[in-house]
């Protein structure tokens, strides 16, 4: 049976970047990068380069379909923003790279206003997953506000002008209150998730009608025009958290004001469990359960080896 992916190694991947030029410095890169990630400019040269100019022959396309359209049925052109999911595990790099790909889509002549918004804004505030008896089940698809999501997504694909997406604070822990982040009308929206590609009982198509005959369902997914898993063996991935936890219990968790100064003071060997014990009940079960399971909904899957770099590139056909 032929595969819906075509198939490339980094070097293969690389090639594809053709004449795309490199857009950020050391510096910005350093200023990019997350607490326990490093990535190199070979790194973005060889993978995000070629992904920027896909995105970019994308959009250009996308937006000469909207503009037929708007011939076709004789009225005033109505851009909306391009939007890229980005999906994949806890500590597997999405933040990272999601905010490379920003600064680089930034810096395209044709879509300059690139706004990133990341799905941890609509969990729902930790007194109502108490309430739901949730609190140790965050990051599962049961802790967001999907309606409120989904709105966003309508509106933000509508045009509708400024659109407020909550902000949540990783010191709190919890959604804070009273602030936003506006969109406005940009060119691209990134969005960043777990959870971004999941269609709820992943057996049943996106467009099947409930039993009672009621509107159709509507996911996240649907008001995507690209979407990008960044995938990895589980082994490293719980390595990479495991580690991730060490640098913050030296780092933020040392704040009284951080929801997790408690476990500033733990010793090495009761770091490593409790970041183990973490992830084996919560993190790596929602990764089996939820995330993973949307993978080949993808229309680019990038698969890391154990340092993070990225070493093979799967392209869905159209």
């Amino acid at each position: 049976m032929p595969s819906r992916y075509l198939d490339f190694s980094r070097e293969a991947w690389a090639r594809l970047r053709a004449n795309t030029p490199l857009t950020l410095s050391e510096a910005d890169l350093q200023e990019l990068q997350g607490i326990n990630e490093r990535v190199s400019l070979e790194e973005v040269e060889a993978i995000y380069l070629p992904l920027s100019r896909l995105l970019n022959l994308h959009v250009a396309a996308t937006q000469m379909l909207h503009k037929a359209t708007d011939t076709f049925l004789g009225s005033l052109p109505q851009p909306a923003p391009y939007v890229i999911g980005i999906a994949g595990s806890v500590a597997v790099g999405k933040s990272t790279f999601a905010r490379i790909l920003k600064a680089l889509l930034s810096r395209w002549p044709a879509h300059p206003r690139v706004d990133l918004v990341t799905t941890d804004g609509f969990l729902l505030p930790n007194r109502e997953l108490e309430r739901r008896g949730l609190l140790e089940r965050k990051g599962f698809p049961e802790s967001y506000d999907v309606r409120r999501l989904i709105q966003f997504m309508a509106d933000v694909k509508g045009n509708r002008g400024a659109v407020h997406a909550p902000v949540y604070s990783h010191q709190a822990y919890d959604i804070v209150p009273g602030e936003f982040q506006v969109v406005d009308r940009p060119d691209i929206v990134i969005v960043e998730g777990l959870n971004v590609l999941q269609t709820g009982d992943t057996t049943r198509p996106a467009t099947e009608r409930p039993r009672d005959g009621g509107r159709p369902r509507v996911f996240v997914s649907d008001f995507f025009d690209f979407s990008i898993y960044i995938d990895a063996d589980e082994q490293d991935i719980e390595r990479w958290y495991i580690e991730r936890f060490l640098a913050l219990r030296g780092t933020v968790f040392r704040d009284p004001r951080s929801y997790f100064h408690r476990y500033a003071s733990l010793s090495d060997d009761d770091a490593v469990e409790t970041a183990r014990t973490i992830w084996r009940t919560i993190n790596g079960v929602n990764l089996r359960e939820n995330i993973s399971p949307t993978r080949e909904r993808a229309r680019l899957v990038l698969e890391k080896a154990s340092d993070h770099s990225i070493q093979r590139v799967r392209l869905r056909r159209l």
